[in-house]
């Protein structure tokens, strides 16, 4: 279960230059300087929530109509920086990327997967190859 917690702008600050960008968030800084280590656990905490914290399930109606399914890996093939990453579709039309993060769209995971603004429904395809634009 995820909780709210309000600090101040100096507390915001200190975490902030903790930071890496477009990796961390505050929750992830917390973790370490608490100590806390590995993902979040259980299913509503991490399977709920898109990367920014709030319920997001980008691929809702895909999941909703056979398009995709539960547990269905996503590819995306940078073929110029000779890459590829994973993600795996969740219940609730959220994506979890390789690394356990999760994000409410395919455009949110590939922009910052990328760091740079990215469509995801023109990069992210199933494993036969179709683009998620396609579906």
């Amino acid at each position: 279960m995820s909780r709210t917690i309000r600090i101040d702008d100096e507390v915001f600050a200190a975490l902030q230059a903790r930071a890496e960008p477009l990796v961390d968030t505050p929750n992830s800084i917390l973790r370490k300087v608490l100590g806390v280590g590995g993902p979040v656990s259980g299913p509503s905490a991490e399977d709920d929530q898109g990367e920014d914290g709030f319920p997001q399930f980008g691929l809702a109606p895909q999941l909703a109509d056979g398009r995709l399914r539960a547990g269905q890996r996503l590819v995306w093939k940078r073929r110029n920086l000779q890459r590829k990453h994973v993600a795996e579709v969740l219940g609730n039309g959220n994506m979890r990327v390789e690394d356990g993060r999760v994000f409410g769209t395919p455009s949110r995971a590939a922009t910052v997967l990328a760091g740079n603004q990215q469509n995801g429904l023109h990069v992210w395809c199933t494993e036969a190859g179709t683009r998620l634009e396609d579906l």
